[in-house]
């Protein structure tokens, strides 16, 4: 039976038989399906593109080091320690989109249109789906991007705030709350936009009145979120659970409190909703792999051994929702499938 489904009994499932594990051999900084196949961006600047029966690295950046990797589905876009930004085909083709000299490329974003986004220090470069290319200077180092849902705009998380640019207009419009923001969230409806902290809190704004949101009581940094299909609820890790902001009404989670799924003795390192699905996979900081479905906390076993501290740091459903794959620290990796 599927796990997935709203009727199926979880609460003896295991489905450790049902993954193939993987010898990435070098940390895995980030994973995602083109098209069937899972493919992992290592740290040492290798692609490994995990196809049935056969697997095949590509070194992507052969001078530098992977710090952050997305897919589109059809190409894998890497950004390096070496300044480079390249896109990696199935084939094991790649293409150097940008080169910005040495200076490393802490963050990155792409859109559905083929837009996508990076910054190097304080400079953001958006590049349409036509190739053309604007700048814009941060007010500091940049430490996380995303594109709103509608519009060629982007959200930028830097120190003491963040900022609303349109690359093809207008001034950026500052958001401001003192501390330094890493990471950025928008929800789907574009209503809300949502930076994790250096001090292990959530901060937020409604977009339409600026007003802001906190949330906070996370023992450690908040680094991996995910929107749930509808688009209601924000899974984030940092806690021994995996803390689930409400954002359904026009206040999102002003005077009310998270739900919290998947609790543990070990922190949540990484958060992946199922795309169709109210079912979340969750990474652990020990390695561990678990499916809890949000309306009922039922959870599902995936993968882990005791006394291991080998941190999750990447998960990543294929677009069907019927293959989950994952990588750790120490270069562990593997894919789970769904049964029937």
């Amino acid at each position: 039976m599927n796990p997935l489904t709203a009727s199926a009994d979880m609460s003896e499932t295991s489905l450790s038989q049902n993954v193939t594990n993987i010898e990435a051999g070098e940390s895995v900084v980030a994973c995602a399906f083109l098209g069937r196949t899972p493919v992992y961006a290592l740290a040492d600047g290798t692609l490994l593109h995990a196809g049935i029966g056969e697997e095949k690295r590509v070194k992507a950046h052969e001078d530098g080091a992977i710090l952050s990797a997305l897919s589109d589905g059809k190409r894998m876009f890497t950004a390096g320690d070496d300044g480079l930004l390249i896109a990696t085909d199935a084939e094991g083709r790649s293409e150097t989109i940008a080169d910005e000299k040495g200076k490393w490329i802490d963050a990155l974003t792409l859109r559905d249109d083929g837009a996508m986004a990076w910054s190097a220090g304080r400079v953001v470069r958006a590049r349409d789906a036509k190739g053309e290319v604007k700048n814009f200077d941060a007010p500091s180092a940049v430490r996380g991007l995303c594109f709103l849902p509608k519009g060629y705009r982007l959200a930028i998380a830097h120190y003491n705030g963040a900022s609303l640019w349109f690359p093809n207009a207008g001034k950026p419009e500052f958001l401001e709350w003192k501390g330094s923001h890493l990471d950025v969230t928008v929800s789907p409806d574009g209503r809300f936009l949502v930076t994790s902290m250096q001090e292990n809190m959530l901060h937020g704004w409604r977009l339409a009145d600026g007003k802001h949101m906190r949330m906070s009581g996370y023992p450690a940094k908040t680094r991996s979120f995910s929107w749930s299909p509808d688009g209601k609820w924000l899974a984030t890790s940092g806690a021994d659970a995996c803390v689930v902001w409400p954002f359904e009404t026009k206040d999102g989670p002003m005077g009310r409190g998270p739900r919290e799924c998947g609790v543990r003795t070990r922190r949540v390192s990484r958060v992946a909703f199922h795309p169709t699905t109210m079912v979340l996979a969750l990474g652990y900081e020990d390695g561990w792999v678990l499916l809890v479905r949000l309306t009922d906390g039922s959870e599902v076993f995936v993968r882990g051994e005791r006394e291991s501290n080998d941190a999750v740091t990447a998960l990543a459903w294929d677009a069907s929702g019927r293959r989950l794959a994952f990588g750790t620290k120490e270069g562990k990796a593997g894919v789970m499938d769904l049964p029937a």
